[in-house]
C-alpha cells in the first residue's frame, strides 16, 4: 500500500513527521531499506541507487574492480563519495524504518487524499485531461469545446504519454551510447599521451647512450637535439591533453543531461510529464547532433623521427641533425588529405 504526503489534515502535530518521512526523488513514503549518507539526509535505496547509476553510468555491479563513484545529495547537493559495493555500502537507517512501520501501522486504515493533478489556466476548475495535437500541449476538455483549442485536433492525454515517454527512454539509450563512445575516445587519448612520454623518453635515452661516446665537441649538439625532442613532446601532449579536456566536458554535460532525463522519467502524472517532455527531447537530440571533436592520427605519438645515426665521420657531427624531412612531408601531407575530407 502506497502512502503518499496529505493523509492528515492541515495543522496536524503528526503532518511535520509525515513529510520528514517523503523521499526526495520519488516523493513517496520511504521504501525499505532506507540509506543514510554521510550528509545525514536519507534516500530509499532504489532511489539512491537510480541517482548513483545516473552520476555514473559505466560504474559496474559490486565485485568488480572498479573503485566506486560519487553523485550529490538531493537534498543539500552536498558530493556523496563511495567505495565498490556503491549504494549497498550506505549504512542503514534502522530508526527511520521503524517509523515508517509504526506509522503505517497507525494510519494504514484512513482514506487517501487524491494528489495535485495540473489544472487549466484558463478554467481553474477543470483538469488538463487531453492533448492538443496541433498546438502540441496539454489542455483540459472546455478548451476543445469553447476556448482556444475549438478547432485543433486531440487525442487522450495518456496516449500521447506513453508515446513521448517511450521517445525519451529512446533517447536517454541514444545518450548513454553516445557517453560510451566519449569514454573510449578519452581512453585512446590517455593511452596516446602516455605513449608519447613513453617514447618521448625512450628516445631521450638513445640519444643520450650515444652522445655518451663522443667528445666534449658533441655536448653541446647534444643539448640542442634534447631540447627539439622535449619541445616536440610539449607540443604533442599539450594537443592530446587539450582534447582529452574536451571530451571530459562533453562527458560530464552529456551524463548530467541524463540524470535530468531519468529524472523526468520517475514523473508518473502523464499532464506533468508532457510539461516539460518536449522541450527534454528537443534538448537531447540537440545535444546528440552536436559537433564532432577533433582527434588525432594514427601514429600520432610515435617519436621515432628523432632518431639519430653515428656511423659517419666525425667532420660531420657539427651538421648532425634529426632525421625530419621525410617524416615532415609525410605529416602534413596527412594533415592536407584530412583538411580535404
Amino acid at each position: 500500500m502506497d502512502f503518499q504526503a496529505g493523509i492528515l489534515q492541515d495543522g496536524s502535530p503528526m503532518e511535520s513527521l509525515e513529510k520528514q518521512l517523503i523521499c526526495p526523488i520519488c516523493l513517496e513514503m520511504f521504501s525499505k531499506p532506507v540509506v543514510i549518507l554521510p550528509c545525514q539526509h536519507n534516500l530509499c535505496r532504489k532511489c539512491a541507487n537510480d541517482v548513483f547509476q545516473a552520476a555514473n553510468p559505466y560504474w559496474q555491479s559490486r565485485g568488480s574492480v572498479i573503485s566506486g563513484g560519487r553523485f550529490r545529495c538531493p537534498s543539500c547537493r552536498h558530493e556523496v563519495l563511495l567505495d565498490r559495493h556503491g549504494v549497498y555500502g550506505l549504512q542503514r537507517n534502522l530508526l527511520v524504518e521503524n517509523i515508517i512501520d509504526i506509522y503505517k501501522q497507525e494510519y494504514s486504515s484512513r482514506p487517501l487524499k487524491k494528489g495535485k493533478h495540473p489544472m487549466c489556466k484558463e478554467h481553474e476548475d477543470e483538469r488538463i485531461n487531453i492533448y492538443c495535437v496541433t498546438c502540441e500541449v496539454p489542455t483540459c476538455s472546455m478548451c476543445k469545446v469553447f476556448g482556444a483549442h475549438k478547432d485543433c485536433e486531440v487525442a487522450p492525454l495518456q496516449t500521447i504519454f506513453q508515446g513521448q515517454k517511450t521517445e525519451l527512454n529512446n533517447c536517454i539509450s541514444m545518450l548513454v551510447a553516445g557517453n560510451d563512445r566519449i569514454q573510449t575516445i578519452i581512453s585512446q587519448l590517455e593511452d596516446s599521451c602516455r605513449s608519447t612520454e613513453e617514447n618521448s623518453e625512450a628516445a631521450k635515452r638513445e640519444l643520450c647512450a650515444r652522445f655518451d661516446t663522443l667528445s666534449a665537441l658533441l655536448e653541446e649538439k647534444k643539448s640542442e637535439l634534447l631540447q627539439r625532442i622535449t619541445h616536440e613532446q610539449g607540443d604533442k601532449t599539450s594537443f592530446v591533453q587539450s582534447l582529452i579536456s574536451q571530451y571530459k566536458e562533453q562527458l560530464e554535460k552529456s551524463s548530467r543531461l541524463v540524470e535530468t532525463a531519468i529524472q523526468a522519467m520517475e514523473e508518473t502524472g502523464g499532464a506533468a510529464f508532457l510539461m516539460n517532455a518536449k522541450q527534454l527531447i528537443k534538448t537531447i537530440v540537440e545535444a546528440s547532433k552536436g559537433g564532432r571533436l577533433e582527434k588525432i592520427e594514427h601514429g600520432y605519438e610515435s617519436m621515432d623521427a628523432f632518431s639519430v645515426s653515428l656511423d659517419h665521420l666525425a667532420e660531420a657531427i657539427r651538421a648532425l641533425d634529426f632525421d625530419l624531412a621525410e617524416e615532415e612531408e609525410e605529416y602534413f601531407d596527412g594533415e592536407e588529405e584530412e583538411v580535404e575530407e
